[in-house]
């Protein structure tokens, strides 16, 4: 684990495109190890296509993607993947044929460490009842959990988490908030992306608000109550 100075992940003039849409227009960000940032903006922002983007799951990109200090804007995913990088998307892609067991245990080791299944059961007690489960039978926020979790187990140490809120009910975004709250106390970097703004704001130590594929505004968790007009304005929360 990274644990100088230096960012875990640094943007610097990223450009991205799928085909010929232009999607980031230079965006710059930096992400310091055991922090928790969160990705702000309206949909269609570039939100996702930056966590994309840093995982090299877009059709182009230039620029400088920096993890760890390590060069990555030429790397394929699973190379990036190695450098201790996981990836949940927002649609989870759970395999419904498999157990949740089977899920958890499915991806590849990418780093050493990694937690345990046990480990992985202590934080999700929803996943230990469900492990024999089918994937397709689990609710949306066990599935949610599930995704999560099978990232722990690989030895990723810093996470990608793109909308894990999203469309759950409250309990089970409390549970993810404790979640998010136990990683950060192990050290662990989450950049996340959330809509739900309630959500992240408990959680996060600094934001970054996106709008057109542009960085509009940086602040930390002590400037929220300073800049909660300015989000009103761009996000109407």
């Amino acid at each position: 684990m990274n644990t100088s100075n230096s960012p875990a992940i640094r943007l610097k003039d990223v450009h991205s495109w799928y085909g010929e849409s232009h999607i980031m227009h230079g965006v710059n960000i930096d992400v310091m190890p055991g922090e928790v940032v969160t990705l702000l903006g309206r949909n269609g922002a570039g939100r996702t296509t930056t966590l994309r983007a840093i995982m090299g799951l877009v059709g182009k990109r230039t620029g400088s993607i920096q993890v760890d200090g390590v060069e990555t804007v030429r790397m394929a995913p699973h190379q990036i993947a190695r450098l201790g990088l996981g990836y949940c998307p927002e649609e989870r892609a759970i395999m419904t044929s498999l157990t949740c067991e089977e899920n958890l245990m499915l991806p590849p080791k990418v780093a050493e460490g990694g937690m345990g299944v046990d480990e992985i059961y202590d934080m999700f007690p929803n996943l230990k009842s469900r492990r024999n489960s089918p994937g397709g039978r689990l609710s949306g926020g066990e599935q949610q959990m599930l995704a999560v979790a099978r990232i722990l187990r690989t030895g990723a140490k810093t996470l990608l988490l793109d909308e894990i809120s999203e469309g759950l009910a409250p309990v089970i975004v409390q549970a993810l908030a404790r979640m998010i709250r136990e990683l950060r106390a192990r050290g662990f970097t989450v950049l996340m992306v959330e809509q739900n703004f309630r959500f992240a704001a408990p959680l996060a130590d600094r934001f970054y608000i996106m709008e057109r594929g542009l960085i509009v505004r940086e602040f930390s968790a002590g400037q929220l109550q300073d800049n909660m007009q300015m989000l009103q304005e761009y996000l109407g929360v």
